[in-house]
């Protein structure tokens, strides 16, 4: 019976013995998963920490950040513990999430590098009941000042409508920097200097911008510190004339019956709908579609200018429709809509030889709805120029064509009423009037010669 009695005593100092070896003992650290969203502490800068126990439990978690001799304690939370030191205790809280914003503009710290510092334990009693201890730094850069921007080009004279130029320097690397124009932005490139500091960005105003539109010169760091810089310029104000399209039951006949509306093509097949209805969603909803997708293209730009001297127009062509023409379209007399053309309608023999207007890279060739079969050529920097109702297309995506290289014929694919080439320039997401680049005096004065001076400039 003692013996009993003994050997159950062992087993009752034995069991919490092994217990207390295996469990308070164990000598696995802390999980933690630290996430910074950039090297760069911006002002709006926020880091997710995620940190896991499976074990003991989580005993405290600190975070800091340190520059030098300053640290400022971002983060310090202790968790509690239940039963007699933790003896008869479970394991503690496993699991613990934080989004933690770091202000360093707040901390009296200088711009240059800190560290973030993260230390977290748990329950464990090794290390004298010190747990085991997680603990990593990860190195962030504060900057606080703005970059440095300087406008080189001097005189910026636009219209409604039309195309320019800003050269300006930037003495940083890893900016983002671009025209700024109302609510839309144009990139700059670097490139065409050899000096990488040099920037350039063609911008422009749609044919809606005016006199009034505000324009700047914007760069980011990326910190998130920006600079903006006002240029002298000065908008000339344009008219757009206003042309009726007829449209007649023969055109509908020719054009709607079979022109591709996509998922919408069963819509248009009842007793009551007619081809009227088919046109109008193919001229409002289908038009819109398209002109989105031809002005995505040029966004695959070269940072390099491929072109030289003016842009070819078709060889003995006639203006049909001018660049923003604004459009009436009547059916028996009355009108039922309006858009506005935003290219150039040249019409020569049926058939013509359709050439590159400037060297460059094919960056898209295909059929696109209203345009019908297209061709997109990149010049650099963001200028591209396009080329549509193809009847036949003769180059490829990615080829380099020379400035008057066949690229293919004229005809009336897409919604064209006759044989013609439709022809746009644009500028990164902007169709501006071809007529500013076909004419080699405002090349002159609006592009190249910013560039010459600016070369001179530099060399000097």
């Amino acid at each position: 019976m003692k013996k009993a009695l003994f050997f159950i005593l062992i087993l009752l100092v034995l069991i919490p013995a092994v217990w207390v070896v295996v469990y308070k003992f164990e000598g696995t650290e802390p999980e933690v998963d630290i996430k910074l969203p950039s090297l760069y502490l911006k002002k709006t800068y926020e880091m997710a920490v995620n940190v896991t126990d499976a074990k003991t439990g989580l005993r405290n978690v600190s975070v800091s950040i340190v520059q030098q001799d300053k640290e400022k304690i971002l983060l310090e939370k202790t968790y509690e513990t239940s039963g007699f030191m933790g003896l008869f205790s479970g394991a503690g809280a496993q699991t613990d999430s934080f989004i933690i914003p770091v202000e360093s503009w707040k901390y009296g710290m200088a711009d240059g590098e800190a560290v973030i510092r993260v230390e977290v334990s748990d329950l464990s009693w090794r290390g004298w009941n010190k747990g085991n201890r997680f603990f990593a730094e990860k190195k962030v850069v504060i900057d606080t000042k703005p970059p440095k921007v300087t406008v080189l080009s001097k005189r910026h004279n636009i219209e409604r409508g039309g195309s320019g130029l800003v050269i300006y320097q930037i003495y940083e690397e890893n900016i983002q920097s671009g025209v700024r124009v109302d609510d839309n932005y144009f990139p700059g490139h670097s490139g065409l200097f050899e000096n990488k500091e040099i920037h350039v960005a063609f911008f422009a105003l749609d044919h809606t911008q005016g006199p009034g539109s505000r324009m700047n010169v914007v760069a980011e760091d990326p910190a998130g510190n920006i600079t903006t810089r006002g240029f002298h310029h000065y908008i000339r104000d344009k008219k757009f004339k206003t042309d009726v399209m007829n449209i007649s039951d023969g055109f509908l006949d020719e054009k709607i019956p079979g022109f591709d509306v996509g998922a919408k093509k069963g819509a248009f097949s009842g007793e009551n709908e007619t081809l009227l209805d088919k046109y109008l969603f193919i001229n409002r909803e289908i038009r819109k579609a398209n002109v989105d997708k031809v002005l995505s293209v040029p966004l695959d730009t070269d940072q390099k200018k491929h072109w030289e001297g003016r842009f070819l127009r078709l060889k003995g062509s006639q203006r049909r429709a001018g660049f923003a023409d604004n459009r009436i379209y009547k059916f028996k007399g009355g009108e039922i809509d309006r858009s506005t053309h935003l290219g150039i309608d040249l019409a020569s023999t049926a058939h013509a030889e359709v050439p590159a207007a400037n060297t460059g890279r094919v960056i898209f060739t295909g059929d696109v709805g209203i345009f019908g079969k297209t061709v997109i050529i990149d010049h650099g920097f963001g200028l591209a120029s396009l080329y549509s109702h193809l009847n036949d297309i003769t180059v490829g995506e990615q080829d380099m064509v020379n400035i008057g290289e066949k690229i293919g014929y004229t005809g009336q694919t897409g919604l064209a009423g006759g044989d013609h080439l439709h022809f746009s320039m644009i500028v990164h997401n902007v169709f501006v009037n071809p007529v500013e680049w076909w004419d080699p005096a405002w090349i002159k004065n609006n592009i190249t010669s910013k560039i010459d001076s600016v070369k001179q400039i530099k060399k000097n």
